[in-house]
């Protein structure tokens, strides 16, 4: 199998996990690439094509659907994954149309469930080359690619102007934001970077993370520039206890750790938290770690600060994890309100008279942050919100909402260049523990 077919066949291979088998993208594409060996270029390639069609679904099926005269049947292989793909290079990424169109009809005849549809994904897919992209423009992106109850929820929530701007920043890939131990503005300026936020290192052309320089010394971490902001309302901590709660892969611990506080980082997951040691390890950081599930953690002792960051829909990193467009549903925004709710009750008896508790989630909805805060507060009276001023996060005044919560969204940072926009939709309110 040449390089070329190679990398396309992890992209469809991988899409058709995401949509046959409801598997994350990241899994996905993991297994389906460590079967290649792709190079570094190949494998790129690869995720580039997987990622295109996660945002671009909606799109490419409808210009796709204006060439079959008839429904395609249930059982095809991995056709539609292949006609995707294809599409998606076509229309998005500027691959040449006789490499795009030959190797996808390649792939069909590999594919025992697909082959019987060769010539009609020729016949299709020329007709894409040649007639798509006059009918791309004329598309709705958002209602095409945002699922209807999803939309509708951030209408609901926002009003239909911005939720239709969150809807087109959502599409678009996010720029690899880093957060560094120390001196940003110079590591800005060695890595070609921008200086976000005070403190968060964007870059727009990355590479290969560990090829990035800093990395083999542990000088900087990947994290969202609005997933760095929870931890900075805990302030300095030299000589204090905080526990990280749900604290995988381990940006906010690591954040702990760097502003002076003794941490202790909790998750369900022990490859998960392996994952975080790893990260620690590298950052030449220390933190206790705990395997257990947050809703239940009895630690014995209480700390001066704790941060939770419990499961949630996720609908605020939709331009890093595409295929939460696909894997969502409305009821699951319910389903987990709930179990963060019992996550947070239970991180609330651990915070020590005057302590502060952080609660955040990387979610757009309401049920998984303000009305989650407002709930908390109705039901524990020895809780009050502690508001967060715009100094604490670079003076940024339009990411405070009137209660003093954190509210940030993809369309933040909309004045810098194309590329370089967008951060994460997060929420995040501080609390405080009355003294007794």
């Amino acid at each position: 199998m040449t390089g070329g077919m190679a990398a396309r066949q992890v992209a469809v291979s991988a899409l058709h996990a995401v949509f046959a088998d409801r598997r994350s993208f990241d899994d996905a594409f993991a297994r389906a690439a460590s079967k290649a060996d792709l190079p570094a270029r190949d494998r790129a390639f690869a995720r580039a094509i997987a990622a295109t069609v996660l945002r671009r679904r909606g799109q490419l099926k409808e210009v796709i659907g204006r060439f079959v005269e008839k429904p395609l049947p249930a059982k095809q292989g991995q056709l539609e994954a292949i006609l995707l793909s294809a599409a998606a290079q076509l229309l998005y990424l500027a691959t040449p149309p006789h490499a795009a169109i030959s190797l996808a009809v390649d792939q069909c005849r590999a594919d025992p469930g697909a082959r019987r549809f060769d010539k009609l994904t020729n016949a299709v897919l020329r007709r894409v080359s040649e007639r798509g992209p006059g009918i791309l423009p004329t598309l709705e992106s958002s209602a095409l690619n945002i699922p209807a109850w999803l939309l509708a929820r951030w209408q609901k929530a926002f009003g239909v102007q911005v939720a239709n701007e969150i809807a087109e920043a959502s599409l678009h890939e996010a720029p690899l934001d880093l957060s560094v131990k120390s001196d940003p503005a110079r590591w800005a300026a060695k890595l070609g970077g921008i200086l976000v936020a005070g403190s968060t290192v964007r870059l727009t052309e990355a590479g290969r993370i560990e090829d990035i320089e800093g990395y083999g010394d542990g000088a900087w971490w990947v994290q969202d520039v609005a997933a760095s902001l929870p931890a900075k309302l805990l302030g300095a901590g030299q000589g204090l206890e905080a526990a990280d709660i749900c604290a995988a892969p381990g940006g906010k611990t690591a954040q702990l750790v760097a502003a002076g506080w003794q941490v202790t980082a909790v998750d369900q997951s022990e490859e998960r938290l392996g994952l975080l040691k790893r990260n620690l390890a590298r950052l030449n950081f220390v933190a206790s770690t705990v395997v257990a599930d947050a809703a239940t953690w009895a630690p014995g002792k209480h700390f001066d600060a704790v941060l939770v960051d419990p499961p949630c829909a996720a609908t605020g990193t939709i331009r890093r994890h595409p295929d939460i467009l696909h894997l969502k549903r409305a009821d699951d925004v319910a389903a987990l309100a709930e179990i963060q709710a019992r996550i947070l009750a239970n991180a609330a008896k651990m915070v020590k008279p005057g302590g502060r508790l952080v609660f955040c989630t990387c979610s757009l909805e309401p049920e998984e942050g303000p009305q989650q805060v407002s709930r908390f507060l109705q039901q524990q009276s020895e809780f009050q919100r502690l508001p967060v001023a715009a100094e604490e996060i670079s003076g940024e005044t339009g990411w405070i909402t009137a209660e003093g919560d954190v509210r940030t969204l993809p369309i933040h940072l909309g004045h810098l260049p194309p590329g370089q926009r967008g951060m994460d939709g997060f929420y995040a309110a501080r609390l405080v523990r009355k003294s007794a």
